[in-house]
């Protein structure tokens, strides 16, 4: 035993020693690799201190992409449209429609007898009338209204490509009730109400409301590109109306087919008027009389 210590460790053979050479290159590349990244750190830093910085550099938001619009300065109002000039790079709705339907209006295009000697100058492929449902003067269009609209709209030129003398006609309805109650409710923020008013002025201040909201009502109509014969609207109080209105009751009461006699109503003791069916809230409760026991 003594011999073998004096002998010490046995000697690394050549393929341990090749080993041992290669991870001490690997270690030395590690850590030189790792004194370059502290450097360029280092650098990165100082450059950021000159240029005043000091924060990590902040992600770039993305830049909200705005729609282009097109300038309508560039076009007189009842002016054909003028398109030159670059486009937006993408589609826009906005840039496309605008400063057309002024011109469409001037020209008369939806006008039935446009392109013809007269009202009167029908062609062989007929004609086609429609009239456009018309909206309350309670508030302005909702999406149901556009939806219609664009119905409406598409069989009108569809008609009209057909050949046939087209009318689409425009109004609006005074809304009975619904736009009394409206300017009621008006009157009371204001501390009045319609008995104080008196029945002329009243009248008028219903005008007053029609106006403002019927003409919002035909902006609308115009933005969505309705191609309707702005020179025939009507509201439904107008008195060319008021007069058909008439007319045709006296028709049809001389024809039998309506008539006047004592029935049960519906009375608002609030709105102190008559009432229909749809405008009223009826709550009836069925029960039992009696009681059938079937064998």
């Amino acid at each position: 035993m003594g011999q073998e210590a004096e002998t010490g460790p046995p000697s690394k053979t050549a393929k341990q020693l090749e080993k041992e050479r290669k991870r001490k290159v690997e270690k030395e590349a590690k850590l030189e690799k790792l004194r370059l990244k502290q450097e360029k750190q280092k650098e990165l830093e100082a450059t950021r201190k000159e240029g005043g910085g000091g924060k990590k550099d902040e992600k770039k938001k993305p830049e909200k992409k705005v729609a282009s619009r097109y300038d309508e300065g560039r076009t007189t109002a009842g002016e054909k449209k003028d398109v030159s000039g670059d486009l937006p790079d993408a589609y826009s709705p906005a840039y496309v429609e605008a400063a057309w339907y002024s011109w469409w209006e001037k020209e008369g295009f939806f006008k039935p007898e446009y392109g013809r000697k007269g009202i009167h100058d029908c062609p062989k492929e007929g004609l086609f009338v429609m009239m456009i449902p018309p909206p309350n003067v309670t508030g302005k269009l909702h999406l149901g209204h556009a939806l219609m609209c664009a119905v409406e709209d598409a069989i009108a030129r569809w008609h009209r490509m057909k050949g046939k003398m087209v009318l689409w006609n425009p109004g609006c309805d005074h809304a009975g009730i619904a736009t009394q109650i409206v300017v009621e409710k008006q009157l009371a923020r204001q501390g009045m109400d319609r008995h104080q008013l008196g029945r002329k002025r009243f009248v008028d201040k219903v005008w007053e409301w029609k106006e403002e909201y019927g003409a919002s009502i035909y902006n609308q109509l115009r933005r969505m590109g309705s191609s309707v014969d702005w020179d025939r609207a009507v509201f439904t109080m107008d008195k060319k109306m008021s007069h058909a209105v008439t007319e045709a009751f006296i028709r049809l009461h001389e024809a039998g087919n309506i008539y006047r006699a004592n029935r049960l109503g519906n009375w608002s003791c609030t709105l102190r008027s008559a009432i229909s069916d749809i405008e009223g809230n009826t709550c009836v409760n069925f029960t039992s009389l009696f009681d059938m026991e079937i064998m």
